[in-house]
């Protein structure tokens, strides 16, 4: 056997170059005069099974995939997909991630300035490559209950309906697997991840992410659950009850994540499980809180409270918990500052006690800011800025806290104009097409970085610039961004990833007097990957991966 540069296993008379063996096989055959009236039916037969083994050698060319499913939401598929695409990444091993639709609004841009899940970038920095849209070609971005807006292959697509989007999903399904398909050419291994639950029994006929496309991959799954919500045996064995007999025969075995306590106590539990489904449990991971990875889902977000600050010792910033939250993964690297506590809020509130307040992005600007005005938020925001507070808009916050969002063309709901919060003189129409950018700015002549993912165009009619944009997408520019107060006290811009800059933190904490943080040297990408190495480190303590390296790398 022959390992090739592509990192597949070539035997016998695949040494041959193609069609080699058939002319020896002819010639030998009309050595023969007896044997030379068969040669057309030889010829046939060969040009056929040609034809076949294309097809053969295609299929079998491609990576094999590894396929991560869950019992349920939030077990750990996206946090396990990582740190598998880390363990393979520092074996050499050319890894990718793929997850065939994701439904987030926390999202970010690729290198061609096309839009994808947050949870896949952070999957393809693990891997150590760049994010491609083939990645997630399918994104779901909430806009209410009952609808999205669809993002295929890094581009918006359609707002739909729940019912609506079920009726492309054959198509969306074919898209999904050309773009595995091409990962597949690309990488020595796919690590795919599922969505949900894989047992929903009531959408399995038009799955396009868990078993079908596991099975179109032909991968091996691992079955995710989460032992800290409680309930492990249920979830393990009720899904597997759940499923068909070839179903239960692609799972390989097991993951627990987030145990707490003494292991020990748990090794009955294990044998149990083991005893009953007949399958492998890979590895039990305690929970951790010396990592941090960036997540879809975030308790903090998800339970926010009214928060009154007592220890006046430590700077608090809150941040508007708004019912169409985006791209809450910007204040990551607030909440790993020693010196700073962040607070979600969702119910109106004195916000005298806080140094600072963010108004986040929005994947529903209108309505944002209209619940902002139902529930009262804004005569809080009034009196903190008239006794000198400190706001800062992001994305969609920016929009907000200008004077008046106009929607022609009816894209966030019925055409139309809705007053913003007055609090920046600015005005936003909000119009297609979307702005997906990867973008370079200078704040006081040092150079930062970030991204912007916006509807619209937002004109500044006094005040001035906050930043000043001179690239985007790796093209040069020289445009301004956003808008600050002569008193500095209000600012908006549209760039995400702001406190990955060092240099936009410490200023903005200057301003609102918090000078006893440490920013910390490492940050960004180089801080992203430290701690990625600390979850393959983690993982490779507590999980067989010796067992998932066997999986990862055979050939199905």
């Amino acid at each position: 056997m022959l390992q090739t540069e592509q990192g597949r296993i070539k035997q016998g008379k695949d040494f041959l170059p193609e069609g080699l063996w058939e002319v020896i096989f002819i010639s030998t055959l009309a050595a023969f005069p007896v044997l030379q009236k068969s040669l057309w039916i030889v010829a046939i037969c060969i040009n056929k099974k040609r034809g076949l083994q294309k097809l053969k050698s295609k299929a079998y060319s491609k990576a094999p995939c590894l396929c991560i499913l869950g019992t349920g939401s939030d077990v750990g598929k996206s946090i396990v997909t990582t740190a598998i695409c880390r363990f393979f990444y520092k074996k050499n091993i050319r890894v990718a991630p793929f997850k065939a639709q994701n439904m987030s609004n926390n999202s970010g841009v690729t290198p061609e300035g096309l839009e994808m899940g947050r949870a896949q970038i952070v999957q393809a920095e693990a891997a150590g490559i760049p994010p491609h849209v083939d990645m997630n070609p399918i994104l779901l971005k909430p806009t209410s209950d009952v609808g999205s807006q669809v993002v295929l292959m890094g581009k918006a697509f359609a707002n739909s309906t729940a019912s609506e989007y079920h009726k492309k999903k054959d198509a969306l399904f074919k898209s999904a697997c050309e773009a595995l398909d091409r990962l597949r050419d690309l990488y020595d291994l796919v690590v795919i991840e599922g969505a949900g639950s894989c047992a929903e029994v009531n959408l399995m006929e038009h799955d396009i992410v868990n078993f079908r496309l596991a099975e179109y991959a032909g991968a091996k799954v691992i079955l995710v659950g989460d032992i800290h919500r409680g309930g492990i045996f249920a979830q393990l064995i009720g899904t597997m009850q759940c499923l068909s007999a070839e179903q239960r025969n692609m799972i390989a075995g097991f993951i627990i994540n987030r145990f707490r306590g003494d292991i020990s106590l748990f090794h009955d539990g294990v044998e149990w499980i083991e005893k009953k489904t007949g399958k492998k449990i890979f590895g039990v991971l305690p929970y951790y809180t010396h990592i941090s990875i960036e997540s879809e889902d975030s308790v903090v977000i998800e339970n926010p409270k009214t928060v009154t600050v007592q220890d006046f010792s430590t700077s608090a910033i809150g941040v508007l918990r708004i019912p169409h939250i985006s791209n809450f993964t910007d204040f990551d690297p607030l909440l790993k500052l020693s010196g700073v506590n962040l607070h979600f809020l969702e119910k109106p509130q004195d916000l005298l006690y806080f140094k600072g307040v963010i108004l986040p992005g929005s994947k529903s600007t209108r309505s944002d800011l209209a619940w902002l005005k139902d529930s009262g938020w804004i005569n809080y925001m009034e009196e903190y800025v008239k006794q000198g507070g400190y706001i800062l808009g992001i994305c969609g916050g920016y929009q907000m806290l200008g004077e008046f969002i106009h929607d022609p063309q009816g894209l966030e709901g019925t055409p139309g104009s809705t007053r913003g919060l007055g609090f920046l003189p600015v005005e936003t129409v909000l119009k297609a097409p979307k702005t997906t950018t990867l973008t370079r700015f200078l704040h006081f002549e040092e150079e930062c970085s970030g991204y912007e993912i916006h509807m619209g165009q937002t004109t500044r009619k006094a005040g001035n610039s906050f930043l000043k944009i001179i690239s985007r997408n790796q093209e040069a520019c020289m445009d301004d961004d956003g808008c600050i107060t002569d008193d500095s006290r209000v600012i908006g811009t549209y760039i995400h990833g702001l406190f990955d800059n060092p240099g936009i933190t410490k200023f903005w904490f200057k301003l609102m007097g918090i000078d006893r943080v440490e920013t910390g040297k490492a940050h960004g990408l180089q801080a992203r990957s430290m701690e990625y190495d600390l979850l393959a480190d983690h993982f490779e303590k507590h999980v067989d991966m010796d067992a998932i390296n066997r999986l990862g790398t055979e050939m199905k």
